[in-house]
């Protein structure tokens, strides 16, 4: 959430000035939102442009794209429990892990300009990985969270492990643009291996993971 600082005991000068400042960072990030939601390529010259600042404006607010990247998608994607509350009685994991799945994939396809784009430069920046948002960490713990005691704790690591290269925007964009998939089909291949994943994974231990599961 970003704070708004109280400027009511700045000189009259200094205040006006972190105001402007203030409405050109939401100038920015508000443009950058608006490219990422048309699904269109995200840079920072496209952004500058949108945003009606120049690119130099750009980088005082942001060093680089990923940073502004982050500060976006922060700010259109629900929390995990909110993403996933059609399934939150559920206490089938194979069922929340897919809702999880195609829920990614599908916020992945609408937003993919500003998705490939923090991709490219962790590529070529590895030091920058960390700033990626990170979306499918939260959902796959928030999916497998109500059996957290179901699996032996190395279990449930690999677990996470394997659906992390499943749920993820790599695993779509390998199947659309380099298996040439739609889109749909592309997010239902993914669903049915990360299902496979976790029914294979809690199939070790049915009756295990079916007790321990929270109201049960």
């Amino acid at each position: 959430m970003t704070t708004v600082a109280d400027n009511s005991k700045k000189p009259p000068g200094e205040a006006g000035r972190a105001r402007q400042k203030e409405r050109t960072r939401r100038a920015i990030v508000d443009a950058a939102r608006e490219l990422t939601r048309s699904g269109a390529e995200v840079t920072m010259p496209r952004v500058a442009e949108r945003a009606m600042v120049s690119e130099a404006t750009m980088y005082r607010y942001f060093p680089d794209l990923i940073s502004l990247i982050q500060e976006t998608l922060a700010g259109l994607w629900p929390d995990p429990a909110a993403a996933l509350a059609p399934v939150e009685a559920s206490r089938d994991p194979a069922e929340r892990v897919a809702f999880a799945c195609e829920f990614l994939l599908r916020g992945v396809h609408a937003y993919q300009g500003s998705v490939r784009a923090a991709i490219a430069h962790t590529i070529t920046e590895p030091a920058a990985a960390g700033k990626r948002p990170g979306l499918r960490f939260g959902l796959i713990d928030h999916a497998l969270a109500p059996f957290a005691a179901s699996l032996a704790p190395a279990a449930m690591t690999r677990l996470r492990l394997d659906l992390a290269v499943v749920v993820s925007a790599e695993a779509f964009f390998t199947l659309t643009d380099l298996c040439g998939l739609e889109p749909d089909d592309a997010i239902a291949s993914a669903v049915r291996t990360a299902t496979t994943l976790t029914r294979v994974a809690f199939d070790l231990y049915p009756e295990r993971a079916r007790l321990s599961a929270p109201g049960l």
